[in-house]
């Protein structure tokens, strides 16, 4: 269970504690005083609304240089100097609508826009500093933060909400073990741990629902950002299996994915139709969340390989698929995201639809193995092996967003008409000071 409290100090604390067992109270606090529904709606603003993210608050507190809890941050781009090493990369994660992404190091962290690329204001902490899962809100100024590294800034077992535009925390959650990943939306709070998931509403932080799942170390959970419908998927208490709450219609539904264990899934804005993987890594398969209904399967490869990332299109027409192969694919959907229960096949007339290519061999598929009729991508990049890289459709038709735990950022555009390569219109490491603007 958790331990909810207001964050007493406006500036972060610099020596954590780290025991992550030391929690005084496991029951949440219903009367917090973190922060009103109010006061959290006045504090929501955009990171693009003030140019200038590094001049002190007006109405914030006074802090002299010599307080201990006092950290310097690095707010500008301009100040880094080029003899700094670039810091090491903990975490990677696109904010809601994939304009832009979050890197947590281990001197703090990191905001960058997509499109055009550039870095828009960053956090380094004058000790400690390490930055494990940074969870942003679509723009604006409300991130959520967890510790991580050789050095974590915060415990591991916390969940800080850290208001930019502030400078400081406006509140915590303590848990009794790691927290492996964050979700957010503009009026929930989704905290992953190995084993349970914790649902809190985001105006006061109240516990709304928990939920176990089986083993789930690498913090696995997506949600829906559509306003008013909530749609949450975690993995279910059994091996291969996931679980779909759709909290408006207060229905659970448990679907059996994969005979392996899920590697990776991932939700549609309006949360009607999941992608999921297994740890085999060669086929991904295309669900309805509101039944059930498997509605496609395709391959990304005949050899076992690692999914790292899993990302629909913001029309559900195409599916991106990033492994530990080097390679990024992009699939044509045949489903309708818009008809739930009447997902229609897509339409050939369309100038710009794209057959999924499959085997010339398929009119005998009831005779030869599956392999044989499988569907493939329209698409392909090829990246170099060994780091981690997670995809994203770009605001741009027809593009991907990739972010490499190298510190490698490629925006690039494919042709669904003519498939093979992708082009790549765009490359940066965002790790080195020259990537800076």
């Amino acid at each position: 269970m958790a331990a909810l409290s207001a964050y007493s100090s406006p500036w972060p604390d610099p020596n954590p504690d780290p025991n992550l067992n030391s929690n005084p109270d496991p029951n949440p606090t219903s009367n917090s005083s973190c922060v009103s529904a109010e006061e959290l709606a006045d504090q929501l603003q955009s990171i693009d609304s003030f140019s200038a993210m590094d001049k002190p608050d007006p109405f914030s507190p006074s802090i002299p240089q010599s307080n201990p809890n006092y950290h310097t941050p690095l707010t500008s781009p301009s100040e880094s100097t080029t003899s700094t090493p670039p810091p090491t990369l903990l975490h990677l994660s696109f904010n809601q609508d994939h304009g832009c992404f979050a890197a947590g190091t281990d001197h703090g962290f990191r905001i960058y826009n997509c499109d055009p690329f550039r870095e828009i204001f960053r956090r380094d902490f004058d000790r400690g500093g390490g930055i494990g899962v940074v969870e942003m809100l679509f723009r604006c100024n409300i991130l959520a933060l967890v510790g991580g590294g050789p050095d974590p800034q915060y415990p591991l077992n916390k969940v800080m909400i850290w208001d930019d535009h502030q400078s400081r925390c406006i509140g915590e959650l303590s848990f009794r073990s790691e927290v492996r990943s964050v979700k957010l939306r503009r009026d929930r709070i989704i905290v992953v741990l190995e084993q349970k998931i914790f649902v809190y509403n985001f105006a006061d932080l109240k516990l709304l629902h928990q939920i176990e799942t089986i083993a789930n170390p690498g913090g696995l959970c997506a949600v829906s950002q559509g306003v008013g419908s909530l749609v949450l998927v975690c993995p279910g208490l059994q091996k291969g299996q996931v679980r779909v709450e759709h909290y408006a219609s207060k229905r659970t539904k448990f679907i059996m994915a994969h005979d392996s264990r899920i590697a990776c899934f991932a939700l549609t804005q309006d949360g009607h139709l999941l992608a999921t993987s297994s740890t085999k890594g060669t086929l991904v398969r295309i669900f309805n969340t509101l039944d059930g209904t498997l509605l496609q399967e395709v391959r990304r490869g005949a050899d076992r390989a690692e999914i790292y990332s899993l990302a629909f299109s913001s029309n559900a027409q195409w599916l991106a698929v990033s492994s530990d192969k080097g390679t990024v694919h992009v699939f044509n959907l045949k489903v309708n995201s818009g008809s739930p229960r009447n997902d229609k096949l897509g339409n050939a007339s369309d100038p710009n639809f794209a057959s999924s290519p499959t085997s010339s061999l398929s009119f005998i598929k009831g005779v030869l193995p599956k392999y044989f009729s499988s569907e493939w991508s329209v698409a392909q990049f090829r990246l170099v092996e060994g780091s981690p890289y997670i995809v994203a459709f770009g605001h741009q038709k027809n593009t991907v967003v990739i972010l490499g735990m190298d510190g490698s950022f490629y925006r690039c555009e494919f042709d669904p008409l003519n498939g093979g390569e992708m082009t790549q219109l765009e490359y940066h490491n965002f790790l080195k000071p020259e990537a800076t603007f």
